[in-house]
């Protein structure tokens, strides 16, 4: 994180509980206009005449569709179709930038520099450059999920129904915007964790270092979401996507679901449907995270992003496969 964005968030009385997880002061309102720092995502910068064509050959969303308007979710899977990373993708002029979670950076640098080869493309990492921060309001105009606006600032719809936009500045346009917006507008500071709670309600199935190449990318509903291209051609892992794909339905989807606990279930956490084999994992924790502003050690709604076997029948009976069998419930 750049030290200038860091020391600007301090002063507006963020606190560091580490690095990604950032938090404020709790305000009580009923005001809906929140701004949030996000720090677990970071940006990669992907230029040259020939970046189009390298991204092409190796991710699973059709570069040659983007424009300065309309973004995409997309997956970097390796080549037996599992997804290393999933990202969004902004294309900026003849550039583009790669938006994906932090702690998967410096591997999806060296996969990608892997097939440079001798193209004119440069790879670099621009986290210390660009902040990102979150709005959300319901006064803001709902819009096409990942429509995109670069104008001062590059901002990304991230949810056509909970009007949230992710905003890519440099550092001093960030700090001009969080500005203006807590000022003037009456944006207030919320947590970082809580954006990513509002990214775990609106399916987006950002992976961890242990979620890293364990799904293949319809796993992780990057079909509906519109990440995968099946017509733009060969790319690394293509014929496995392809080949699920063509089969038909796949037998593991993503779905949202909730736990009462006072932990976090781990990415990964093994989950169990007790009604039929206790002895079998059936699915695993993609993301977790408590409700806003949940007291600590109190017994609390978690919301989860779960990769789950797809069931005839549409009946489970869930749990954590972990002590307490934790009760898992779909919610959709």
């Amino acid at each position: 994180m750049n030290q200038n964005w860091k020391n600007f968030l301090l002063s507006q009385q963020a606190t560091f509980e580490s690095d990604t997880d950032i938090t404020f002061p709790v305000i009580a309102d009923d005001n809906d206009k929140a701004i949030y720092p996000v720090a677990h995502l970071a940006v990669l910068t992907v230029s040259g005449k020939d970046a189009a064509k390298l991204l092409q050959g190796q991710v699973t969303c059709d570069v040659n569709e983007l424009t300065d308007t309309k973004s995409s979710l997309g997956a970097l899977c390796n080549p037996k179709g599992r997804a290393i990373t999933t990202f969004l993708l902004i294309k900026t002029g003849d550039a583009f930038l790669v938006i994906l979670p932090e702690e998967l950076l410096e591997t999806v640098k060296k996969r990608l520099q892997m097939y440079i080869l001798r193209s004119a493309v440069t790879i670099t990492d621009s986290s210390d450059e660009l902040c990102l921060m979150g709005l959300s309001a319901t006064s803001m105009q709902a819009e096409p999920l990942f429509n995109t606006s670069q104008q001062d600032n590059i901002s990304v719809n991230f949810s056509g129904t909970q009007n949230r936009y992710l905003v890519i500045a440099d550092t001093d346009k960030a700090i001009a915007l969080w500005s203006d917006r807590v000022d003037n507008q009456h944006f207030k500071p919320k947590n970082s964790d809580q954006w990513r709670y509002l990214d775990i309600l609106s399916g987006l199935p950002w992976l961890t270092t242990e979620t890293s190449e364990e799904f293949i990318p319809q796993m992780l509903n990057l079909d509906q979401l519109g990440g995968i291209s099946y017509n733009k051609g060969c790319y690394t892992g293509q014929e496995i996507v392809a080949r699920t794909h063509y089969l038909g339905k796949t037998k593991r989807a993503l779905f949202l679901a909730e736990c009462e606990s006072t932990a976090i279930p781990a990415p990964n956490s093994a989950i169990i449907d007790i009604s039929t084999d206790p002895e079998q994992t059936i699915g695993k924790v993609l993301l977790a995270q408590h409700a806003p502003i949940a007291p600590e050690s109190a017994v609390t709604a978690v919301k989860m992003l779960i990769v789950l076997q797809v069931s005839d029948s549409d009946i489970y009976n869930l749990t954590l496969n972990d002590s307490h069998q934790t009760k898992i419930t779909l919610i959709r």
